[in-house]
């Protein structure tokens, strides 16, 4: 059995992929964003090998939430599954970062490099990043008219193409982005057409299967298929100059080498 960390696991796709790993008998983690939104999951927490707490919208703590998955021990798998959707301002962060951009890139950047290497590595982007720009002029939205649904959609790009490039810089850790598709959870909404079980069973499947065809790194899921990313993702250009970016706004290299 495999010992699993799951962001944002207080509802949505995040709970679902823990009870399914739960019930499969594997050690689960668990994170809330507060203790308040801890104390509404006491059902499955208490069954769970442990649940840390903190804000990915702050370095700060998410440094704590590195540091309390690190007291807890070495993961097998992480799913970096936490992120926010339209967000209807940039926000500011105690950094000073775009809130979107701050959750749903900077953290699991931070986290990577903060948290004891696993042996899987899942990063959750959506379909939209095909929509997201490549130019990384004002990554964080300091000079252009703030845009939702743009910044989000780069927010995917920039998930996917992290996860290309762990894969490529690290042979020993297999690391995959997926695409749960536009499932009815708070975030994607009531309407939503996707099946929300096929939302969360390739995370857990690529976190834990011993099949040969969950073994693979580098690639791009969606419903337990591997798909073409947009070309940016692959671009190893491009890769290396987002983690670059990445290294400047947070002062922390995830790859020792300069890239």
């Amino acid at each position: 059995m495999s010992r699993i960390f799951i962001t944002g696991s207080t509802d949505g796709l995040g709970l679902a992929a823990a009870r399914t790993l739960m019930n499969e008998g594997h050690d689960v983690v668990l994170h809330a964003r507060s203790r308040e939104r801890a104390a509404a999951i006491t059902d499955i927490s208490a069954s769970a090998l442990g649940i840390v707490i903190g804000d990915l919208a702050s370095a700060a703590e998410t440094r704590s939430i590195a540091e309390q998955i690190n007291a807890i021990g070495r993961m097998d798998a992480i799913i970096h599954n936490a992120g926010i959707y339209l967000e209807r301002s940039r926000g500011d962060t105690p950094e000073g970062h775009a809130k979107t951009f701050a959750v749903n890139t900077l953290a699991p950047y931070l986290l990577t490099a903060w948290i004891t290497r696993p042996d899987r590595l899942i990063y959750l982007t959506s379909g939209m990043h095909r929509s997201g720009s490549s130019t990384l002029d004002d990554i964080d939205w300091k000079k252009r008219p703030w845009s939702a649904s743009q910044a989000y959609s780069e927010s995917k790009l920039y998930i996917a193409t992290l996860a290309a490039a762990v894969a490529r810089h690290w042979p020993d850790v297999l690391s995959n982005a997926v695409d749960p598709g536009w499932v009815p959870t708070k975030m994607g909404g009531a309407g939503a057409p996707d099946d929300l079980e096929m939302g969360h069973l390739t995370q857990t499947w690529l976190a834990t299967s011993d099949a040969d065809a969950a073994k693979v790194s580098g690639g791009y899921w969606y419903h337990w298929q591997q798909r073409a990313a947009a070309a940016t993702v692959t671009d190893t250009g491009f890769q290396d100059a987002l983690v670059e970016r990445l290294a400047e706004l947070t002062a922390v290299r995830l790859f020792e080498e300069r890239v």
